[in-house]
């Protein structure tokens, strides 16, 4: 009897944890998280919907799954996070997959699990032009706003560490109040990834005048972020992100986001080439 109750136990348990295709399957419905000011990553445009390079991934892996799953009807749901909730959301199953500029880590794979990857980004420093501000020893006894939190916020403490720069990092909630101080003058530089600087600047362009260190110091490695414990799930995901890189159609998505800032770099070239996995 014992062992027929802990088999009962262990069946019990499995569907949190190993059933999300057929929840979704069952539900007809496949929920995506996405972060707003994270442009051209993720965004809600004018009519408040979310666009962007990874909604637009996203969105691709939701037709893939509905093709796998015989669901030509598969309906998208999208729920705003933040950067602050944004993996707890993935880890309570909240949302099935987060699309957005999440960076891969191994002491973040502990709490949630990722597709393979979608973008390499640098992070960096934005500053007001004519600062004379060109590498991160410039910032030597200087403010520099950076999101509460982030593995960006990480890097720069320990690149400051690293380069012997007293720099004080003034820790800020989101892109978007960073850029705010940045304007004021209340902080003398905003550190994030690169290309998401570009584009939060794009954005809100006020009149402005900006410019980027000639440096990084940190890689960033985007995947989309989704619940740890589901292997079916994961390869799932990872089939049309495949399918995107081998037939090379991922020029098109990048080209419509990413096109103005030049062509794909060498080493994200690869890396799409690379994940490329054949069924």
């Amino acid at each position: 009897m014992r062992t027929l109750l802990l088999l009962a136990a262990l069946l019990l348990a499995l569907p949190a944890e190993a059933q999300t295709l057929e929840r979704i399957r069952k539900n007809g419905v496949i929920t995506l998280g996405y972060i707003d000011a994270a442009a051209p990553f993720s965004y809600a445009n004018s009519n408040g919907e979310p666009e962007g390079y990874s909604v637009d991934l996203c969105r691709a892996v939701a037709d893939g799954i509905a093709e796998q799953l015989g669901r030509p009807q598969l309906k998208q749901r999208w729920v705003k996070l933040t950067i602050q909730n944004r993996l707890d959301a993935v880890r309570k199953r909240q949302v099935d997959l987060e699309c957005s500029t999440t960076t891969w880590t191994l002491g973040r794979q502990k709490r949630v699990d990722f597709s393979l990857i979608t973008f390499l980004d640098g992070a960096t420093v934005m500053t007001r032009l004519g600062q004379g501000v060109r590498k991160l020893a410039d910032l030597s006894g200087k403010k520099i706003a950076v999101i509460r939190g982030t593995t960006t916020e990480a890097a720069l403490r320990n690149a400051l560490i690293r380069d012997k720069v007293g720099a004080q990092v003034v820790p800020v909630r989101n892109r978007d109040e960073g850029l705010t101080q940045l304007r004021a003058g209340d902080v003398d530089g905003l550190a994030s990834d690169r290309v998401t600087l570009i584009g939060i600047v794009a954005q809100r362009a006020g009149g402005d005048a900006f410019s980027l260190l000639d440096e990084d110091f940190s890689i960033e490695q985007y995947a989309l972020a989704l619940p740890r414990g589901d292997t079916d799930f994961r390869i799932a995901v990872n089939r049309p992100l495949a399918r995107l890189y081998r037939s090379g159609d991922i020029r098109g998505v990048y080209d419509r986001w990413l096109g103005p800032l030049g062509p794909p770099s060498p080493l994200l070239t690869a890396t799409y080439y690379i994940q490329g996995i054949s069924e």
